[in-house]
């Protein structure tokens, strides 16, 4: 008797479908529509008063790059302070990550990985407000500050440019370098323990190892936390609305890019938000693959060298 064969194919399919489903409603549907109104013209007037839609096709792109509306000074606010927080995060994470994984040092990392991890955790609205009463003229920190200087003036950190940048670069520092240093060790954990033997056979002292042996390993974690970080930080939010009034105070020296996109939100110009959203989606775009492209045309021309000499 002939038995019939059973075909498991479609299950996956099946399987399959929940997850499309959600990203098309939650996700493709809602970024179609903002192309879609980033060309029209669409607003309230005094709160009540509908205005469009009305296409008006790349009137809203020209608008946000005209000199008043700062579009170019929100993007460096952004980029100058994810800087102040990546580099320091990716220098401690690296830091933190080469010493718990050194089997001569013998640490247990449970407990540390648990410490480091639990900032992330935290609401980034949450450690926004605890930095900002930390900070403030009658927080403890300004009390250390006056008790050392013998000053009767409290100092007003949320009142000087770089202070308010460093404070907000600093919350973003202590919510991430945990999460960062987690994903470097079990980077570091998965190299092969008899490549440092090797090196170390071969008289390799510890930074020689280090730079020789774990960065190039480890390159494609570090091109992953580069790029996560980027986007993060282009979508910086919650911290400068807090930090910095929603990103008024000190002349708007700390106001991000989202936090200028939620202006156009809360006002209901549609239009406007949805072409600062394409612009911000294209930036991310292009500066990861730029990021990408940096971090493997190295490896490309190393692999090109060594098939021409065969």
């Amino acid at each position: 008797m002939r038995r019939k064969s059973i075909s498991y194919a479609k299950w996956g399919y099946i399987f399959v479908i929940p997850f499309f489903a959600v990203f098309i409603v939650f996700s493709l549907i809602p970024l179609v529509s903002t192309f879609k109104n980033s060309f029209y013209e669409n607003y309230l007037v005094n709160g009540y008063r509908q205005v469009g839609p009305n296409w008006v096709g790349f009137e809203n792109y020209a608008e946000l790059f005209k000199s008043e509306t700062n579009l170019i000074k929100y993007f460096g606010n952004t980029l100058v302070i994810w800087l102040l927080g990546f580099i320091p995060q990716l220098f401690f994470s690296l830091l933190f990550a080469s010493w718990f994984t050194d089997l001569r040092l013998k640490l247990k990392t449970g407990a540390y990985k648990i410490i480091f991890y639990l900032p992330n955790v935290i609401m980034a609205a949450a450690m926004g407000m605890l930095f900002f009463t930390l900070f403030s003229q009658s927080g403890p920190i300004n009390s250390l500050y006056k008790s050392i200087t013998g000053s009767t003036e409290p100092f007003m950190f949320f009142d000087h440019i770089w202070s308010q940048r460093g404070i907000i670069a600093l919350i973003n520092f202590l919510m991430w370098f945990g999460n960062t240093t987690i994903m470097l060790m079990a980077a570091i954990n998965g190299i092969d323990p008899s490549l440092y033997e090797s090196a170390q056979i071969d008289g390799a002292n510890p930074s020689q190892t280090f730079w020789k042996i774990t960065i190039p390993l480890i390159r494609p974690i570090l091109l992953y936390v580069l790029i996560t970080s980027l986007i993060g930080g282009l979508q910086m939010y919650d911290v400068p609305q807090i930090v910095s009034n929603g990103g008024e105070a000190v002349n708007r020296t700390s106001m991000t890019v989202v936090v200028y996109l939620n202006k156009h939100l809360y006002s209901k110009n549609y239009g406007m938000a949805g072409a600062l959203s394409v612009i911000l989606f294209v930036v991310a775009a292009l500066l990861s693959l730029l990021i990408f492209y940096l971090t493997t045309e190295k490896d490309t021309k190393k692999k090109k060298k060594k098939g021409g000499r065969k």
